[in-house]
């Protein structure tokens, strides 16, 4: 039951899927956003998997490519977090106006970057009503500190940001850079990563995600449920963002560290992290 569906952010038309459930029509749906990751798109493993896990357990979905990702329109590669919180609210308008979707019943999913957004969405829109970060974080500043932990990587990114803010004066224009001198990835994780997904961003996005605090309004998801996943050895995530974010969340919000998962937790077909969230759904949000 996947429909084709279109947003606007702007004046950009952004391009999403709507998935309902087997029995649709039946009853209004208790539904998902699913955010994709950092320069990723709605048909990447994570988000797709994601989105297949819930449905299958009864609730409607939507992915949506974010501005300048996917299918859909702005500037190529331009990943602004505040841009996409926003995006998550007029989602939120949509799936509000659905008559098969129940719209007290809207919660968002999202990995690594959309957990981070997710979080953020959360804690400043009522209308969420569960969450459930996968990989996601807190503080910008403090997770590139960890991901550039040597003082030459640090001095190296710090850079980047500056010579990016000076380009942007002096010429108008972004100063492009590349994706691992914003986000390591090990060599042997890059294959989770979405095919087609962008190499390239422009520095603007590596100084919004310095900037992004999920952290400060966390606490303000309470008492609506959240659910912290994260490996317990993530090696692009520091698994210290999503225990921070626990100490500072409110109840009920629940803290699970996998030992047998690495970053892109839901695209590896993991047996053990479906159980994890359908026993988390069926105690807090279920379908």
């Amino acid at each position: 039951m996947e429909e084709r569906v279109t947003l606007t952010f702007r004046d950009l038309k952004l391009a999403g899927l709507l998935d309902l459930p087997a029995d649709a029509g039946s009853k209004p749906f208790a539904a998902f956003m699913v955010l994709h990751g950092f320069g990723g798109h709605k048909n990447g493993g994570s988000a797709r998997l994601g989105a297949r896990m819930l449905r299958d357990l009864g609730y409607a979905t939507l992915r949506i490519d974010m501005p300048g990702c996917g299918e859909s329109e702005g500037e190529r590669g331009r990943v602004i977090c505040l841009e996409q919180v926003e995006c998550v609210k007029l989602a939120l308008d949509f799936l509000g106006q659905r008559p098969d979707i129940d719209s007290k019943r809207l919660g968002l999913m999202g990995s690594s970057f959309g957990g981070a957004v997710s979080v953020y969405a959360a804690g400043t829109d009522e209308r969420v009503a569960a969450v459930i970060s996968c990989g996601g974080w807190g503080d910008g500043e403090k997770k590139f500190r960890d991901q550039h932990p040597t003082p030459e990587a640090w001095a190296r990114f710090t850079k980047m940001l500056a010579d990016g803010r000076e380009h942007r004066q002096r010429t108008g224009k972004s100063l492009m850079v590349q994706r691992f001198d914003i986000v390591p990835i090990p060599e042997r994780l890059r294959a989770g990563m979405s095919a087609g997904g962008h190499m390239e961003f422009p520095a603007e996005t590596a100084q919004s995600m310095f900037d992004f605090r999920a952290i400060d309004v966390v606490a303000n998801i309470a008492p609506r449920p959240l659910l912290l996943l994260h490996a317990a050895n993530d090696s692009v995530t520091p698994t210290v963002q999503s225990i921070d974010l626990f100490q500072r969340a409110g109840q009920p919000t629940d803290l699970i560290l996998l030992s047998d998962v690495d970053h892109f937790t839901f695209g590896e077909n993991n047996p053990r992290v479906d159980s994890v969230v359908s026993g988390w759904l069926k105690k807090y949000f279920p379908a």
